[in-house]
């Protein structure tokens, strides 16, 4: 069995980590999309030589509803269209696990399919909820996929004070895909990533 980390002191540095990128002044964040639900925004990353991507929009539906739908399980691969695959290697307790999924090709293949094994923490923030996760060295590889990795990432929901049936999610997604990728195809690739995830999870909600 792999060695995993200390659980505890593991999610709490990965929280502050996270906690720390959402109090990140605006005028640090360059747009990189926008739609009509959703916008996409990036800041180089401190943890490695590509970019720390911010994403934000309205859901409409309860808090706990949405967070159920992104953190491992069942549900996830139902709607995510990227996902491919997902399996809980380690459960810590309920609200923590290591995780192991795979992804589909992109942009014609250019990006092939990749395989991540992510530590993942859901907890309380504020009035909402934080679930976030970071990849761990993971010896174990399948041939068939390249071994991306995860720098610290996640996903804050918190109810709309003006409409608490409405969430307001914000992510943080820093994604090193590794193999042979030019970095112009992996920001085309995050930024349209990201407003599909928004776009798929929508119509989940809307059609459970």
């Amino acid at each position: 069995m792999e060695s995993l980390p200390d659980a505890a002191t593991f999610s709490t540095k990965l929280k502050n980590t996270l906690i720390q990128y959402h109090s990140i002044d605006s005028d640090q964040w360059r747009v990189v999309k926008k739609t009509k639900d959703v916008t996409v925004w990036r800041k180089p990353s401190e943890e490695f030589n590509g970019y720390l991507y911010k994403a934000q929009g309205v859901i409409d539906d309860v808090v706990n509803t949405v967070v159920d739908h992104i953190r491992p399980g069942p549900c996830r691969l139902d709607w995510d269209s990227l996902m491919t695959s997902l399996d809980i290697l380690k459960h810590f307790e309920e609200n923590c696990c290591v995780m192991r999924y795979t992804t589909a090709g992109q942009l014609w293949n250019i990006i092939s399919p990749r395989e991540f094994v992510d530590f993942s923490y859901t907890v309380g923030y504020k009035e909402g909820l934080l679930s976030c996760g970071i990849s761990l060295d993971w010896s174990e590889k399948r041939p068939e996929f390249v071994r991306g990795y995860n720098h610290p990432c996640g996903w804050f929901c918190v109810p709309l004070k003006e409409s608490p049936h409405q969430s307001l999610l914000t992510g943080y997604i820093q994604t090193d895909l590794r193999g042979m990728v030019p970095q112009s195809a992996v920001d085309t690739a995050m930024a349209s990533t990201l407003t599909n995830f928004y776009g798929d999870l929508r119509k989940a909600l809307r059609n459970p």
